[in-house]
């Protein structure tokens, strides 16, 4: 099982082996979502089906889970959604994306808040695998639709929590939060999407791209190790509460910190999207 990250070879051998395992492309455009079909039709990992941001990974009905730009869906409606795709509670999952893991890690992180930990981040993505020599095609998703399966909701295995939480602990030693987005964005310099620039008021600041080499992959962990002790200064890696602009590009910070050794961290999904529009609620900048 691989329940974290994924090289190019592993996937390659995985492919070989006849377990089942399901691939899934979650290339996305945060500031043009329409592009998102357009890019898995103009190129993906051949075999890969498509997860899209906005369609699939999020919901705006009055059953969302949280706030924000991209709300969670009701984990049941995500475990149905995945049964269509084929994906049951026996299969390999791997996500990747074009974008540095900025979006594939939504889905490696619903995948785990529904119990499912047998799913990993490709290292490298698209652009990885292509250097890798793998396989890749062009056009809509190809072959038979996959046949249905049941997806079984199990306890979650990593922590979703919510606003009301992070205001009641701001301050105290018991919560760190880390804010994944880039350093203008938190300090308050820009703010392309959200009402309000800032960041939440003691938050640190990580920006998500920072775990990666320049070619794409994650660090080594013992890089990693270094860089967030520094981050942390002290502070208790198990109190971490991560967030971003809309609960997606947080992940790879996550995902960083358990490459590192770390262990399991919270997720903020609503993060600063839902912050910034809830009336009375402290914002920094600088």
């Amino acid at each position: 099982m691989y329940p974290l990250l994924i090289t190019p070879a592993q996937l390659q051998t995985l492919q070989q082996q006849g377990l089942p395992w399901t691939l899934v492309d979650c290339s996305f455009d945060l500031m043009k979502p329409e592009l998102a079909d357009s890019l898995f039709e103009a190129e993906h990992i051949a075999g890969a089906l498509q997860a899209h941001l906005g369609r699939d990974l999020s919901t705006h009905g009055d059953d969302a889970v949280n706030g924000g730009r991209h709300p969670l869906p009701p984990r049941e409606r995500v475990a149905a959604w995945l049964g269509g795709m084929g994906i049951g509670n026996q299969t390999q999952v791997v996500v990747y994306d074009r974008n540095a893991g900025n979006y594939c890690g939504r889905l490696w992180w619903m995948l785990k808040w529904l119990g499912h930990d047998a799913v990993a981040m490709l290292d490298g993505g698209l652009q990885g695998w292509k250097a890798a020599g793998g396989a890749v095609a062009t056009g809509p998703v190809a072959g038979p639709a996959p046949s249905a399966v049941s997806f079984e909701v199990r306890p979650a295995l990593r922590e979703l929590v919510f606003t009301d939480k992070v205001l009641a602990d701001l301050g105290r030693p018991s919560q760190t939060v880390v804010d994944a987005r880039a350093a203008p964005r938190y300090r308050g310099e820009v703010e392309p999407l959200d009402p309000i620039a800032g960041h939440i008021p003691g938050a640190l600041n990580r920006p998500f791209t920072d775990n990666f080499t320049t070619e794409g992959f994650f660090k080594r962990p013992e890089v990693l190790r270094a860089e967030w002790e520094q981050i942390l200064s002290g502070r208790s890696a198990s109190n971490v509460v991560h967030h971003c602009g809309s609960g997606v590009s947080a992940v790879p910070n996550l995902i960083a910190m358990e490459l590192a050794g770390f262990g399991p961290t919270a997720l903020y999904a609503g993060s600063w999207s839902e912050w910034s529009r809830t009336v009375g609620l402290p914002c920094a900048k600088g």
